[in-house]
């Protein structure tokens, strides 16, 4: 199975905040394209991201990672939620461009996929098909809550959730009568004994490696189904 060289293409996120970089690995077999936001720590260049984008092209489905604007000018202060929004609109009209043919997922992990649902919830996202989250952030650490989700249901696009039981930005007894209220358009895949970052303890019996297999396999056979 062979996988091209990344490419790192540049693409404007928003008139006012102008480039931001990407990379994308497209399999010469690919089948589906996700585009892969980054969370509110750690940009597209993330051990987690790259991995994960590897795994995935292993599989047949490209990605594209990109950068929101404070990541690639290096501030630590995430943008305000419009400036993210149009940051995703923007890396899924880019991803079009550059996967021509191919059909298209959005999301990412914590804050980029959450970004990735409120765009969507805004307005359509063109060619997109399905929205997948790596650990959606429910609420912050400790403080129980389900108002982020509120957007969740005018999203009118299939929907994967991963989330790990330990994951303390996810009380999954919260968000899981969230996510069987959306109905079949959406899934909860849980992922035992992993954190926010999908790591398991060595009592597990799991190894990380094992665990991010899982989540790729998890994805590529969601995408897949959605065709």
């Amino acid at each position: 199975m062979a996988t091209a060289a990344p490419e790192r293409p540049q693409f404007v996120s928003t008139p006012h905040a102008g480039e931001v970089g990407a990379t994308l690995i497209l399999p010469d077999d690919a089948e589906a394209a996700l585009v892969f936001a980054h969370g509110a720590g750690a940009g597209m260049g993330h051990a987690f991201m790259a991995d994960t984008a590897r795994r995935l092209a292993t599989r047949g489905i490209a990605t594209l990672r990109y950068q929101f604007p404070y990541m690639e000018a290096a501030r630590r202060a995430p943008d305000r939620a419009p400036v993210l929004i149009e940051t995703v609109r923007a890396a899924v009209a880019r991803a079009a461009v550059l996967a021509p043919g191919l059909p298209l997922v959005a999301g990412g992990k914590s804050m980029g996929g959450r970004m990735t649902s409120a765009a969507a919830a805004e307005a359509e996202l063109p060619g997109a098909r399905g929205l997948v989250f790596f650990g959606f952030p429910l609420h912050p650490a400790k403080r129980p809550s389900a108002d982020r989700a509120a957007h969740l249901a005018d999203v009118d696009l299939p929907m994967l959730f991963l989330q790990g039981t330990r994951d303390a930005l996810a009380d999954l007894g919260l968000l899981a009568p969230i996510v069987e209220a959306l109905g079949p358009r959406a899934t909860l895949h849980v992922v035992e004994g992993a954190d926010h970052g999908f790591h398991v303890p060595r009592k597990s019996g799991r190894t990380d490696e094992e665990v991010a297999d899982e989540l790729a396999d998890r994805v590529s056979g969601w995408i897949r189904a959605l065709r």
